[in-house]
């Protein structure tokens, strides 16, 4: 695998800081880091003329640092409650994204980036959840999010048990369910 070097004379993502010397793909550098000015020759000139740029990224990385430590720190023992309309199983109608978490969390004051909460998979269920958040190469949190349906709790508790709520009517049997023979649904005596 051929790779050449360039000086980065900007900071690139999941690349490096202005000033580091990086190893590159030719491609990568010929048809992006090139091209959009983001790196140069690696000469002693230019990192000499680089070095105050980088002193400054550092510095910046640095309180990125703090923050995010502050964050995590912060976020130890949270829980986070998502409402979601669901059927009488559980199942919701959608799902939850890490998007969806990442908003809640912003919305109790915390400056999470979309990218950091890694959801494994679709949250598709009313349940409690473990949720990793990763701010940085060793900056790792776990919080508890709640998805709860969205109905009030004695709703929740009529439709699970098959009654009309309380002051409701009883409905009257259907054809279908008079019909039907004891101790079968009434689905099955179509059939």
């Amino acid at each position: 695998m051929k790779t050449i070097k360039l000086l980065l004379t900007e900071t690139v993502e999941n690349l490096g800081i202005v000033g580091d010397v990086v190893r590159v793909r030719p491609g990568y550098a010929r048809n992006f880091l090139l091209p959009c000015g983001l790196a140069t020759e690696p000469t002693e000139g230019n990192i000499k003329r680089l070095a105050s740029r980088r002193a400054e990224a550092e510095r910046q990385l640095r309180e990125q640092r703090a923050a995010m430590e502050s964050i995590i720190s912060r976020l130890a023992g949270h829980e986070v409650t998502i409402r979601r309309s669901a059927n009488e199983q559980g199942v919701l109608f959608g799902s939850v994204s890490h998007r969806d978490i990442a908003e809640a969390l912003r919305a109790d004051g915390f400056e999470i980036d979309d990218r950091a909460v890694r959801v494994g998979e679709p949250i598709k269920r009313l349940d409690s959840y473990r949720i990793t958040l990763v701010l940085g190469p060793d900056l790792r949190t776990e919080i508890k999010l709640w998805v709860v349906s969205d109905k009030p709790a004695e709703e929740l508790e009529t439709e699970a048990a098959g009654k009309q709520p309380a002051g409701a009517s009883e409905p009257a049997a259907s054809t279908e369910e008079k019909d039907a023979p004891a101790g079968k649904p009434a689905h099955a005596a179509k059939r």
